[in-house]
């Protein structure tokens, strides 16, 4: 049997994170097996171990991944918004969307892993993952405030961010009930308006 060249098993590592980033979001950490993740890379289940030692460790670099991923598509969109306040609205009207409630394996780590994230054994490796992407998605929303670098502007960021994912998770566990978009809607509309007044 041929070897698989270092840049193959460099493809195929990418596919295997790619993969279960977007279904350890869509279904959860302990809905998805290995196999599954495995399948939906193209790769055969026995592959596995040759990248990760196992599905804990894999959960962990996942989450990183997802993480990174949710901040390099907000930096794109916000590449042409000059202004901490514009983009800050097109963040909140972005996060606070239908198309983000109903998309939850491309959209937010912190929404899509946060029960799964609090149930995990103290010591889970995904839980440092997922701490250092709640501290960078708080970052980038203190970056976001007009007096960016104050202690008020990161105060104002965890409760934005507060405000943003329980909206979220929320909306997403009364989907298809009208109380789904208002809880949407009232969010984005308080966000705004506080973003208005600062």
């Amino acid at each position: 049997m041929p070897r698989v060249s270092q840049q193959q098993t460099d493809q195929n590592r990418i596919a295997i994170e790619k993969a279960s980033s977007r279904l350890f979001r869509e279904k959860g950490l302990d809905g998805v097996s290995v196999a599954e993740v495995m399948a939906a890379a193209g790769l055969t289940h026995g592959g596995f171990y040759g990248h990760f030692s196992s599905k804990d460790g894999l959960a962990a670099v996942a989450c990183a991944k997802a993480f990174e991923q949710s901040g390099a598509r907000w930096d794109q969109r916000f590449a042409d918004l000059p202004e901490p306040g514009e983009r800050r609205r097109a963040y909140v009207e972005g996060y606070l969307a239908t198309a983000t409630r109903d998309r939850p394996g491309s959209s937010c780590t912190a929404a899509a892993l946060a029960g799964d994230v609090a149930r995990a054994q103290a010591d889970a490796p995904v839980r440092a993952a997922y701490l250092d992407g709640v501290k960078a998605m708080a970052a980038r929303l203190a970056s976001l405030q007009p007096d960016a670098g104050s202690p008020e502007a990161g105060q104002r960021a965890l409760a934005e961010m507060a405000t943003l994912v329980g909206a979220l998770l929320l909306s997403r566990a009364t989907k298809g009930d009208p109380i789904s978009d208002a809880l949407l809607a009232s969010a984005r509309a308080q966000l705004l308006q506080q973003g208005a007044e600062s």
